[in-house]
């Protein structure tokens, strides 16, 4: 049986290698065939927004857009209620895809068997 993994990513352009890792590895697992579930809290959740990924720069780094595409097409991105209601962001402004859920749902995902969870 396949693991799943949680990733929680706090960090957003500022912290540019912190950021780049954390989409890298959700890339890679969903690339390896696991379930991956990418939050984005904080700063990050900028990164949901159209045409912020593409704008993201990193030195001998994959393209963010490109690992971002890859974790929408296999894998389930999720933005911070709280993170972008303070930034006046609603699902009519992220990817689609992408939805708006809070800590009770990444509770129940990082409590479920057989589930790692990482945060960067």
């Amino acid at each position: 049986m396949s693991r799943a993994l949680v990733i929680k990513l706090t960090a957003g352009a500022a912290e540019a290698e912190r950021a780049n890792q954390a989409f890298t590895v959700a890339a890679s697992a969903v690339a390896a065939g696991a379930t991956v579930s990418l939050w984005l809290t904080g700063e990050a959740v900028w990164f949901a927004v159209p045409g912020r990924a593409e704008s993201f720069e990193l030195p001998h780094a994959a393209p963010l857009a490109d690992l971002l595409a890859a974790v929408l097409e296999g894998g389930q991105l999720t933005v911070c209620t709280q993170c972008a209601k303070r930034r006046n962001l609603t699902e009519a402004d992220v990817l689609p895809g992408t939805r708006i859920s809070g800590a009770p749902t990444f509770t129940e995902e990082i409590l479920t068997e057989n589930t790692q969870a990482i945060v960067y």
